[in-house]
């Protein structure tokens, strides 16, 4: 994948990492997915797609609510290894599509909620947008997820944000700042804000997890060459040697819902 806006333009590829991703990226707090269903997200009976699933995160973690979902994305090993890891944990009421945000191919007001984690920034967002509320329900929710580790809070977090630099210059996911919320051009004539909420939260990891993590990041596992992967790999295991174990590290969910004004 190649856009203008990210690392200048730069290949990467998510499915590269996958392996990396069904281990280590099911990172997401409960307090997160338990404010989604406070929100009114995963609901017994509800129809939710998740654009740009990934590894089915999502939709794994919320299956219990019964709800009914369809989980997609552009890379077909990342919907290879969610397929795995969703028979591994026996999970079997989640749907699997290949297909992009802008064009599902699904009918027109398919699902009761459409979910997008993590992945909305490199949708186009006209086009994808046009996509969800076409395939919503009249009064149908949106939601978008963001959630993103605070270099300007976090020492672990900030050396890890060099390092990645170090071995590749033009990625642009560094130096992350607290949200600070706009209504989105993408959503009028659209969409109405139900929901804005964020909070910050610190995540344990252990070193390994960490890296596993750090490994299937964009500008790491998606855009490196396995030698330069392996040399960062190398590198970065005697950085973390500094820190004690468990790693608490602090991040900032974003939570976005909205709803559709078809009638």
């Amino acid at each position: 994948m190649k856009l203008s806006h990210i690392d200048k333009g730069n290949d990467f590829d998510f499915g590269r990492t996958s392996c990396e991703y069904a281990k280590y990226r099911d990172i997401y707090p409960k307090s997160m997915y338990d404010k989604l269903i406070s929100f009114g997200i995963g609901r017994p009976g509800q129809k939710i797609l998740d654009l740009g699933s990934g590894t089915a995160v999502l939709p794994v973690n919320l299956y219990h609510t019964k709800a009914n979902f369809t989980a997609t994305d552009i890379s077909e090993n990342q919907v290879r290894f969610g397929k795995r890891v969703a028979a591994k944990k026996g999970i079997d009421n989640i749907c699997f599509r290949v297909c992009s945000a802008e064009k599902t191919g699904f009918d027109d007001n398919s699902f009761d909620v459409v979910t997008a984690a993590q992945c909305f920034q490199y949708f186009d967002a006209e086009k994808a947008a046009a996509e969800i509320y076409r395939i919503l329900k009249p009064q149908g929710l949106f939601c978008k997820i963001f959630m993103d580790w605070l270099p300007l809070e976090d020492e672990v977090i900030a050396e890890t944000e060099a390092l990645v630099l170090k071995y590749n210059p033009v990625w642009s996911g560094s130096s992350f700042e607290k949200f600070r919320y706009t209504y989105p051009g993408w959503a009028e004539h659209r969409f109405s804000v139900e929901t804005i909420h964020s909070y910050n939260a610190a995540l344990e990891f252990s070193a390994e997890a960490w890296l596993g993590r750090i490994k299937s990041c964009r500008g790491v596992g998606a855009s490196l060459s396995a030698e330069r992967l392996s040399e960062f790999e190398s590198e970065y295991r005697g950085v973390l040697k500094k820190y004690s174990e468990p790693l608490s590290l602090k991040h900032q969910i974003h939570i976005e819902i909205y709803r559709s004004d078809k009638t």
